[in-house]
């Protein structure tokens, strides 16, 4: 209940959010991006690439809010809320290609700057610099920004993306004043190196919860711990802990308890668990409770073996 009642109000917020700030990139990423060609600058370009990723994370993350609303059923037992990991994915993936394009483009121009209409491309960069700042005030005061995977991307985005206003600003100011040339395509090539990195993170951090990785923020030590002191557990094997989506770590393991414990007293072992990994960042929890007769190995993580065909005995302690 503790969980999902925040987790529905912080959800509403964060959509509404997302909404706004969505609409407002997006449109201000087209503008900038027919003032990329107009202007000739590459920096203009870059910058309206990089808001383009905004406009995609943020899209992803609506539509990941609205997905994961969908109630779980047969097929889909977790209900869609990985859809969100597998866009994050596919957002970091779309960052890195758009980044190589602008090195690529940026290397011509190095050799060969072309001209750019400097002031044109000054007025763009300074309006782009405002809308940034607009939208991640807007995220910051309404959004989860800490928790969200979805939205602390997002957000990161837009923050990244104001380095790639100041940037098109300061190489225009070098245009106008010095006339040096080579502002434009190194501005370009910071603002590509901002999108590979978040690119990067972005991708890293979705494929790490589809590989069934342990969430950064549960301590592995900490847990074996409080279920092995636990009064009455003799012992830990078997244990798992993932992430569904973010915000949303499961645990499963068996725990050896006494063997004349009785039903009563082992929910009451299971609620005390229960409550302690709660304050450990673990939301769903299914633990197997087992006597010492039942026979398995001393290892806590699984030794399990993908199973041959014509033999059904599935798990082997």
């Amino acid at each position: 209940m503790g969980y999902d009642h925040v987790h529905d109000h912080s959800h509403g917020a964060n959509k509404k959010v997302l909404k706004i700030s969505f609409i407002i990139i997006s449109l201000y990423m087209i503008v900038e991006a027919i003032g990329g060609f107009l202007t000739n600058s590459l920096a203009l370009l870059a910058d309206a690439g990089h808001m383009l990723s905004d406009a995609i994370s943020l899209g992803i993350a609506l539509l990941a809010f609205t997905l994961s609303d969908k109630a779980a059923n047969y097929s889909k037992t977790y209900g869609y809320k990985r859809f969100e990991i597998l866009a994050a994915v596919l957002n970091g993936i779309t960052l890195i290609i758009i980044a190589g394009y602008i090195f690529y483009e940026a290397i011509g121009r190095f050799q060969n700057p072309p001209e750019v209409a400097s002031t044109g491309m000054l007025v763009i960069a300074i309006i782009g610099l405002f809308i940034n700042i607009l939208v991640a005030w807007i995220m910051f005061r309404g959004g989860d920004v800490d928790d969200n995977l979805n939205m602390r991307g997002a957000y990161l985005h837009v923050i990244s993306d104001m380095l790639g206003s100041i940037g098109a600003i300061i190489a225009a100011l070098l245009i106008i004043f010095f006339n040096w040339g080579w502002a434009d395509p190194l501005a370009s090539v910071i603002v590509a190196a901002l999108v590979l990195r978040s690119g990067y993170f972005v991708a890293k951090s979705g494929l790490h919860v589809l590989m069934e990785g342990t969430p950064d923020n549960v301590d592995m030590e900490k847990v074996v711990e409080t279920i092995q002191h636990t009064d009455g557990v003799q012992g830990v094997h078997d244990l798992h802990v993932w992430s569904i989506t973010s915000g949303l770590n499961a645990l499963s393991c068996h725990a050896v308890v006494d063997d004349d414990m009785s039903i009563a007293e082992s929910e009451t072992l299971l609620r005390q668990i229960e409550h302690e990994l709660e304050q450990q960042n673990i939301h769903h929890m299914t633990i197997q409770l087992e006597t010492t007769a039942h026979l398995h190995d001393n290892s806590i993580l699984c030794r399990m073996q993908p199973e041959s065909p014509g033999h059904h005995d599935h798990h082997h302690h």
